[in-house]
C-alpha cells in the first residue's frame, strides 16, 4: 500500500446537491474536513482506466473507458460498463465501430440518446447500452479532440475541443458540430496537455463553465438567447481541473486529477469544501482518489459518483506528475463515490458526512 495523505484547509459555507440541506457560514479559523472516497466497484480485469461517467434515469451508472492502462495503449473497440447505484455489473458491451478512446458520455435530456465521444475518432456517438449498436451522431473539424459534454433544454449537444480551443454545438439530430465559441482561454500549454474539458450550465442557462486542465482555471461564458458572451476565468488554483457537474444551488463540483480530489465552488468562484483523498495502492487496486476524472450525482443526490482514471502520464508521452509511479502500479481501476451532505460540528464548523 502506498502513502496515506490526508489535508485540511479553511472552511467557509457550504449548500448541498438538490437543496435538501444548506448551513450556515462556519466561524472564520474553522476547518473543512474531506468526505472519504470509499470504492463503489473495481471493474472487470482487463478493463482500462475509466473516464466517461454519467447516471441515468433507472439510477445505473454508465462508464466509458480511456484506451489505457499502465502497460499503455489498450486496442479498440471501445468498452461500456452498466452499474447499479452499489455498483453491481450490469452489463458489459462493446460500443460497434469505435476506437478504445472514449472520453465524454451522457444522455441527452430532451431526445434520451445515449451520446459518447469517441476520441480516437473525432466524432461523438449515439451508442444503444444494451446491445453497444452505435452510429455517428456529431462529428467536428479537423485535429479535434472531443472532451466533455452539455444540453441545454432545447436538447442542443455542447462539446468541448480539448486541443482547438472550441466548444462545439449540434442541434438534437446531430450532425456536422459548428463553433458555439472559440477562445485561447480554452486552450493551453501545460500539463496534463488537455485544455477545454468538463463543461456545464447554470440552472438559468444564462452561464456556461468550462474547465481547462492544462491551465488549473473554470472558465465563464455567459449565455443570452443561446448565443455565447466573452469568454473569461472564473477562478483559478484547481490543480487538473477535470470534469464538473453543478449542483441546485449552482455550487461547481470540480474533479481535480492532479491533486486527487473534489473542489466544491460556489457561484462567487469561493472553495467552500475539498472532499476525497488518495489512500495508496492495495494488490493493484487504487483506494480513494487516483486521476480521476468524471463526476455525476447519484439520482437521489446523496453521493457524488467519480471515476478513477490512474492514468500514468509517461504513457502518453508526458513527463511524469507526483502520482505517476502510483498509477504505473494499477491493475484493476474503480469507480468512486463519496457523500455529498455535510453537518455541523460542535463550535460551528463543518464537517462533511
Amino acid at each position: 500500500m502506498g502513502l496515506i495523505w490526508n489535508r485540511r484547509g479553511l472552511a467557509l459555507a457550504s449548500g448541498v446537491l438538490g437543496g435538501a440541506m444548506l448551513l450556515g457560514t462556519a466561524t472564520p479559523a474553522a476547518a473543512w474536513y474531506r468526505n472519504p472516497a470509499e470504492t463503489l466497484a473495481v471493474l472487470p480485469a482487463g478493463a482500462s482506466g475509466p473516464e466517461g461517467l454519467t447516471v441515468g434515469a433507472d439510477g445505473n451508472l454508465y462508464v466509458t473507458t480511456f484506451g489505457y492502462d499502465a502497460a499503455g495503449e489498450v486496442a479498440g473497440p471501445g468498452r461500456l460498463y452498466v452499474l447499479t447505484p452499489d455498483g453491481q455489473l450490469v452489463r458489459d458491451v462493446a460500443i460497434q465501430g469505435s476506437t478504445s478512446h472514449q472520453l465524454g458520455i451522457a444522455f441527452n435530456p430532451v431526445t434520451s440518446e445515449l451520446l459518447a465521444i469517441d476520441a480516437g475518432a473525432g466524432v461523438v456517438r449515439r451508442v444503444d447500452p444494451q446491445n453497444g449498436a452505435a452510429s455517428v451522431f456529431m462529428t467536428a473539424g479537423p485535429g479535434a479532440l472531443l472532451n466533455g459534454l452539455a444540453f441545454d433544454p432545447a436538447g442542443n449537444t455542447y462539446v468541448t475541443d480539448s486541443a482547438n480551443g472550441i466548444v462545439w454545438v449540434v442541434g438534437p439530430q446531430g450532425g456536422a458540430g459548428r463553433i458555439w465559441v472559440q477562445d485561447p482561454l480554452l486552450t493551453t500549454t501545460g500539463v496534463p496537455t488537455f485544455g477545454a474539458n468538463g463543461i456545464g450550465f447554470n440552472h438559468d442557462y444564462t452561464a456556461a463553465f468550462v474547465a481547462n486542465t492544462g491551465n488549473d482555471t473554470i472558465l465563464r461564458i455567459p449565455v443570452a438567447s443561446g448565443q455565447a458572451g466573452q469568454t473569461a476565468v472564473f477562478v483559478n488554483s484547481i490543480n487538473g481541473a477535470d470534469g464538473l457537474v453543478l449542483d441546485a444551488q449552482d455550487n461547481l463540483w470540480v474533479v481535480a486529477n492532479q491533486a486527487d480530489e473534489i473542489v466544491v465552488v460556489d457561484p462567487t468562484g469561493k472553495a467552500i469544501g475539498k472532499l476525497g483523498d488518495f489512500r495508496g495502492v492495495r494488490a493493484g487496486v487504487p483506494l480513494g482518489l487516483l486521476f480521476p476524472a468524471s463526476p455525476a450525482f447519484s439520482a437521489d443526490g446523496e453521493y457524488i459518483y467519480v471515476t478513477n482514471l490512474a492514468l500514468d502520464l509517461r504513457i502518453v508521452g508526458a513527463v511524469q506528475s507526483v502520482v505517476s509511479q502510483y498509477a504505473a502500479q494499477v491493475r484493476r481501476y474503480t469507480v468512486s463515490r463519496l457523500s455529498t451532505r455535510l453537518r455541523p460540528l460542535p463550535g460551528g464548523a463543518l464537517k462533511a458526512e
